[in-house]
């Protein structure tokens, strides 16, 4: 463990110092995201037919592919994130204080992200307008996918609430170290600012946090958008209650798997082993284990419900995911991260932060899979196979594949701007660090001390 102190000047280093390793990393993220872009108008030039998706049925394919999968996967992430952050408020988790605004952050960037592919999934961007925004009183009754934009839309407006409370307390009490070039900015979210206000925010951000961790199964990853799957009767693969929490361990895993590559990158640029510690490595990591057995345990279910004297439709589907690579795969990769944490937990000596990392980045790669999987297999296998003679088939076009590096590229440029403009560490986890260490220091003091203290009282007896 790191002896060194922190300050509000390790906080400030992202926003006062550039290296060429940071201009490096935003060139490869904007080119990633660029390719993304440039499919993108070759996709509006040509119609989504230069994808890998088709009409469902005689067509030959599926409807739905690697748009929505990467969607689910990207609100999976931001929905994990803010919960991670919510988690720290209101069970006073201070030992993840450090990466609480990077989830919070995180949930910005990733439904930011998902709200990018609804739109690129549209095949026209007007039908934004002309589809759901202008028919929106009536199709907010009666569908599942304007529930979906609904919910999104309401946790993006609450994350950046809760966000921009908390910023306010940083910002003016580090406004000498911060960029001049951004006092606009600064002026604008300090607006109005007294310290009598600091109680006042705390207690509305917890406020906040409550109503984040109580909506977290109802709606959202645990509600809204598995039911646009779950609802569905004559799609096996999709129909059934278990979707909601089978969703919601996904999402948990997946954020937890952000946040702890997130911690690593901010950590090894700006040296702060005395803020990220490893023990905090080694509890997100305990933490993605315990979601990642709820995750394997709900596939089960899945799994034992599709292969014991199951109707003929969820036999077929119970087929279709044991014997396909995109499924198996992304199980094993599951499985392997879960053994290692638990043979970590068994022997300490196991955990390093490489091996962390690793076991992250899997986790991410097989959730992305298995929800593309989950999304493609639904439409191949329905109750009424009319069109059994040609299932048809689907692969991601490179257009597709590229939407998702695209959009880690974007999510990428994100954090590097952002970090130029607003601490991504919060003032409140360096104090409680330093807290911390203070009374730490105090008690080791305090035990040092007794002894002669003790000597001292007893004097007078000896001397009488």
């Amino acid at each position: 463990m790191s002896t060194k102190t922190p300050s509000s000047a390790d906080i400030l280093r992202p926003l006062q110092n550039t290296s060429k390793r940071f201009y490096l990393v935003f060139a490869v993220a904007a080119l990633a995201f660029g390719l993304f872009l440039a499919g993108w108008v070759y996709q509006l030039q040509h119609g989504l037919i230069v994808t890998g998706l088709a009409d469902w049925g005689s067509g030959g394919g599926v409807t739905w592919g690697l748009y929505i999968g990467a969607f689910i996967w990207w609100v999976g992430i931001a929905h994990g994130g803010i919960i991670l952050s919510a988690a720290v408020r209101l069970l006073k988790m201070d030992r993840y204080m450090p990466v609480a605004r990077l989830a919070e952050l995180l949930t910005i960037a990733g439904l930011s992200a998902a709200g990018f592919y609804i739109i690129v999934h549209m095949g026209r961007p007007d039908r934004m307008v002309t589809s759901i925004l202008g028919n929106y009183h009536v199709t907010v009754h009666n569908s599942p996918l304007v529930w979906d934009v609904t919910v999104i839309t309401l946790y993006f407006v609450m994350t950046a609430t809760y966000l921009l409370l908390t910023l306010r307390y940083d910002v003016t009490r580090l406004r000498e170290g911060l960029p001049n070039r951004f006092e606009p900015l600064y002026k604008l979210l300090t607006l109005g600012y007294t310290e009598k206000e600091d109680e006042v925010v705390e207690r509305m951000v917890w406020w906040l946090a409550l109503a984040i961790i109580i909506m977290a199964p109802l709606l959202l990853h645990g509600g809204v958008i598995p039911w646009l799957f779950a609802l569905i009767p004559t799609m096996p693969g999709w129909f059934g209650a278990i979707q909601g929490p089978q969703f919601l361990t996904i999402a948990l895993t997946s954020a937890i798997s952000g946040v702890i590559i997130l911690s690593f990158g901010f950590r090894k640029a700006y040296d702060w082993d005395h803020i990220i510690t490893d023990d905090i490595f080694r509890g997100l990591t305990l933490w993605l284990g315990f979601f990642a057995m709820l995750f394997l345990w709900l596939q089960l279910q899945q799994l034992v419900s599709g292969g014991f004297a199951a109707p003929i439709d969820q036999s077929v589907t119970f087929d279709s995911k044991v014997t396909h690579p995109a499924y198996v795969i992304p199980m094993g990769m599951v499985g392997l991260t879960l053994a290692y944490i638990f043979a970590q937990t068994v022997r300490p000596s196991l955990f390093t932060k490489a091996r962390a990392i690793i076991a992250a980045v899997a986790v991410l790669i097989a959730t992305l899979v298995e929800k593309v999987y989950f999304v493609v297999a639904g439409l191949m296998y329905p109750t009424f196979g009319l069109y059994e003679a040609t299932p048809g088939a689907y692969f991601p076009s490179l257009i597709e594949i590229s939407s998702v590096v695209g959009t880690i590229g974007m999510v990428t440029l994100f954090f590097l701007l952002v970090a130029k403009v607003i601490p991504v560490v919060e003032l409140h986890a360096i104090e409680h660090l330093n807290e911390t260490r203070e009374g730490e220091h105090d008690g080791e003091r305090g035990g040092g001390d007794s002894e002669p203290l003790t000597e001292t009282a007893t004097e007078p007896e000896v001397t009488a």
